[in-house]
């Protein structure tokens, strides 16, 4: 599986000369061009650990100091973008190799925990909602995509689960509430995945804005988000209850039992539950 991984993480960058044959080796009819690489990875759904793991839904942060230390403690130099897609699956990669290679029994089961760790902490905690996104709104990597979270399943199952919930979920903060955090605050919130339990994007804006009539404003989503909200602030939030009871269809359809399923299950239903009592 580690050849897998590795292919799909060139598949997560800029697209090169090499990309129409890693395509080809992984049965893609269609290695996606630049332009489907910009406008989903650079305009959409930044290729980020960071964006939907931490408190903020910031690049950077607390999750890219905990990825780059576990570079670290398996005696690797971090990359300079350690929480990026591309590097994370070329690390588990390297991380099934390492386990495959070592003869002595008790070096195999150390890289075999360090790989389980990986995979439970900086993997499955946030790629099953983000593939589930990128399924929506980008067909160009509709092929990519499946076989991404095939391999994750394939990585889960074979895995054991563990009980503790990834450590970038511990201490999170509660989802701002309008009535006594201020609006901002609430929708910086909505807009951390991590916190709201569910991915809201441009094109997911625009969708909105087209089924309520309603004008967007260009820019930033938190702007054009808040923009929407002085429109016709009723049924926007009755649209935003609308989106957090898809998302929670989606999360408990999405990859096997996992501790940060139960996370982004929980997180999503407080979410609804917060903006059916301000609706």
């Amino acid at each position: 599986m580690g050849e897998v991984f590795r292919a799909l993480a060139v598949l997560a960058e800029p697209p090169t000369v090499e990309s129409s044959s890693i395509a080809h080796a992984l049965a893609i009819d269609r290695a996606p061009d630049a332009r489907a690489y910009t406008e989903l990875f650079m305009l959409t759904l930044y290729p980020y650990a960071s964006v939907y793991l931490g408190a903020d839904g910031m690049l950077g942060g607390e999750p890219r100091d905990k990825i780059a230390g576990f570079w670290r403690a398996i005696g690797a130099v971090p990359p300079q973008e350690p929480d990026h897609l591309a590097a994370l699956l070329g690390a588990y990669a390297s991380l099934e190799d390492r386990e495959a290679e070592a003869s002595d029994p008790v070096r195999r089961e150390s890289w075999s925990h360090a790989r389980r760790t990986f995979l439970h902490e900086h993997l499955l905690s946030w790629l099953p909602p983000y593939l589930i996104k990128i399924s929506e709104i980008a067909p160009a990597y509709g092929a990519w995509t499946t076989l991404l979270r095939d391999a994750l399943a394939n990585a889960a199952g074979c895995s054991h689960v563990p009980e503790n919930v990834p450590s970038h979920f511990r201490d999170l903060p509660a989802l701002a509430d309008p009535r006594k955090d201020g609006v901002a605050a609430f929708i910086a919130s909505l807009l951390a995945p991590a916190c709201s339990g569910i991915i809201l994007t441009r094109p997911d804006l625009r969708r909105a804005s087209h089924e309520l009539g309603l004008g967007l404003r260009q820019g930033e989503r938190r702007f054009a988000l808040e923009a929407m909200l002085a429109q016709d602030p009723p049924r926007v939030l009755a649209w935003l209850h609308g989106e957090t009871q898809r998302w929670l269809t989606l999360h408990r359809a999405s990859l096997p039992i996992h501790t940060a399923r139960e996370h982004w299950i929980e997180r999503t239903r407080q979410t609804a539950a917060l903006l059916n009592e301000v609706g």
